[in-house]
């Protein structure tokens, strides 16, 4: 599904052609990068939204999206990046208002054990989360940074060495000594709630 052709990709690796892009803001260099991966970013398109045409919009509209956001993000690997990218695009093009089933209101539905039932656990998850915020907040600087990279931003021990400057051993300890924390401290919580 390539919309460009004819453009040589193959002599200029992603990590120079992303520093072109970063240094020159060379629009030229990300549209070639991109081209590399518009057939992986199409297939993740169209396994979410199931149609080609809105598909092929979300391909073009990732690229305007990628744009702005390398201006501010600093990306090592672009592949792994992009693919995560177009994901969330997408789940969140499937959350949009225009885009959740509506039914009319019925009154008799309002009270129905099963609505309170999912409100209930609705309410539960977000204390959850909240209680979670709370808990990584009190973990050690070195904890919470390696914390929030290997879950939140799913990077690898090597990345999070590379990132931090940390040794691989410390990354994880770090991280083992996070979890070992926040289970704890959720734990304490989950006990003061009941």
């Amino acid at each position: 599904m390539a919309f460009v052709k004819n453009i040589p990709t193959n002599s200029i690796s992603d990590t120079e052609l992303l520093q072109a892009f970063a240094q020159n803001n060379d629009a030229h260099s990300l549209s070639i990068l991109y081209q590399r991966y518009m057939d992986l970013v199409f297939g993740i398109c169209i396994k979410y939204l199931k149609d080609a045409a809105a598909s092929k919009d979300a391909v073009m509209d990732i690229y305007v999206h990628i744009n702005g956001k390398l201006k501010t993000h600093q990306v090592e690997n672009f592949k792994g990046w992009l693919h995560i990218v177009a994901k969330n695009y997408c789940l969140m093009k499937l959350r949009s208002p225009k885009n959740m089933p509506t039914t009319e209101f019925n009154a008799s539905f309002m009270q129905s054990i099963q609505n309170n039932h999912l409100a209930n656990e609705v309410v539960e998850k977000e204390l959850i989360l909240t209680q979670m915020e709370d808990c990584i907040e009190t973990l050690t600087a070195e904890q919470k940074q390696t914390i929030q990279l290997f879950f939140l931003q799913q990077k690898c021990y090597n990345e999070i060495a590379a990132i931090t400057g940390f040794e691989w051993s410390k990354v994880r300890s770090f991280i083992q000594n996070g979890k070992r924390n926040l289970k704890i401290c959720m734990d304490s919580k989950a006990n003061n709630v009941i």
